[in-house]
């Protein structure tokens, strides 16, 4: 799940581009400069007199007019983005990492307040590729650190960004592609990192043994530059879409083939995939979430948030999946859990949807229930 149990460290800032190069080569340090402190305003107030008691028989004013970037819906966390990746939820529950995916910038957003750039990573955000998904360290409130799938010139690749420096690759030569180039990432335990890498428009890379095309990956080790080659956890993989974790459960992915989309399960103590559901329509399967055998599933063509109930002992889906927000935020594409239950997605309504005038957002919602229908 795309959140953290323990109170977080206050994040720091990025202040310039990290440049990426091709392959596993040199990174040029001279280009970034350090993480800042958030500045900490001082209040300025003076003494004066006390306020009269105010007459509560009066109407309260108006409110003033809505400016460009302001939304009415109070489930809007954040808006006025570019087309988003992937996001995280940090541990207080109130705020939220989301990646912009043509531009590289990783923002903090929180309700009323302007999104806040904490990072940002040179990508080839053409097509759809760019800064795909993001993760936070294990270790997140000692380190800061924090992974990244992202978009190259030359590949895809997984790279980690620290506090001051620039992003070192973990896992590079993931084949890129005209498309295809999806991938999402998802820390299984603290020491299991998780990599769901797309076809890049070619099921036979999919297949291939050779290739990190199409895969689910498992990187024991993701330390920059010592990572030894990663596990294949399955294969036959089509345009990535998501990973989430059920702790001590189950491992789920989501895909989409050109026959169907679908939903995956890797069950905790390991074993090969099975899959538990399958959408003949295609509705674009993209970020999940789950938790207690409930997993939720954001759509882009199908522009809702899907939610089915598993089995607890064979992981099997066998009730319809429940609907949630239909229609109602666009596209949805990222989807992360909170500690406090409550499912954060984000859209992706700039690139192939109808953007409305604060797209794209931040949205949050509860953890809707498996099975039958919901409003």
């Amino acid at each position: 799940m795309k959140a953290v149990g323990k109170r977080w460290a206050p994040l720091v800032a990025v202040c310039a581009a990290a440049v990426l190069v091709a392959g596993c080569a040199r990174f040029d340090d001279s280009t970034s400069s350090p993480f800042t402190p958030e500045p900490s305003p001082q209040s300025g107030a003076d003494v004066r007199p006390e306020a009269p008691t105010p007459d509560t028989s009066a109407p309260p004013p108006p409110p003033g007019p809505l400016g460009p970037c302001d939304d009415p819906d109070p489930s809007v966390v954040a808006t006025c983005l570019d087309t988003t990746g992937g996001l995280v939820v940090l541990p207080d529950a109130q705020s939220a990492l989301v990646a912009e995916r043509r531009t590289g910038r990783i923002l903090e957003v929180r309700p009323e307040q302007e999104p806040r750039e904490i990072a940002r990573v040179d990508v080839d955000g053409g097509s759809d590729g760019g800064l795909l998904d993001i993760a936070l360290s294990p270790s997140f409130v000692e380190d800061n650190l924090l992974y990244a799938y992202v978009t190259t010139g030359s590949d895809n690749r997984v790279v980690r960004i620290a506090p001051g420096d620039t992003p070192k690759v973990v896992l590079g030569g993931i084949p890129k592609g005209a498309n295809g180039n999806r991938g999402a990432l998802e820390f299984a335990s603290p020491h299991e990192l998780m990599v769901l890498t797309g076809d890049t428009g070619n099921p036979a890379a999919a297949a291939d043994p050779g290739s990190l095309a199409g895969k689910l990956l498992r990187l024991r080790s993701f330390d920059p530059g010592g990572a030894p080659a990663p596990e294949v956890v399955a294969s036959g993989i089509g345009n990535a879409g998501g990973l989430c974790v059920d702790p001590g459960i189950a491992v789920w992915m989501t895909d989409r083939t050109a026959l169907e989309d679908r939903l995956q399960r890797i069950p905790a103590e390991g074993g090969l995939p099975a899959t538990v559901w399958t959408w003949q329509d295609r509705p674009g399967v993209g970020g999940c979430v789950a938790a207690e055998d409930v997993v939720a599933v954001s759509l882009s063509a199908g522009q809702a948030m899907t939610a089915l109930t598993a089995d607890p002992g064979s992981g099997a889906v066998t009730a319809a999946p429940a609907q949630l927000a239909q229609d109602r935020y666009g596209r949805l594409e990222g989807a992360a859990i909170a500690p406090d239950g409550h499912v954060w997605a984000s859209t992706a309504n700039k690139t192939d949807g109808a953007p409305t005038p604060t797209d794209d957002r931040v949205v949050k919602m509860p953890m809707p229930a498996g099975g039958g229908s919901a409003d």
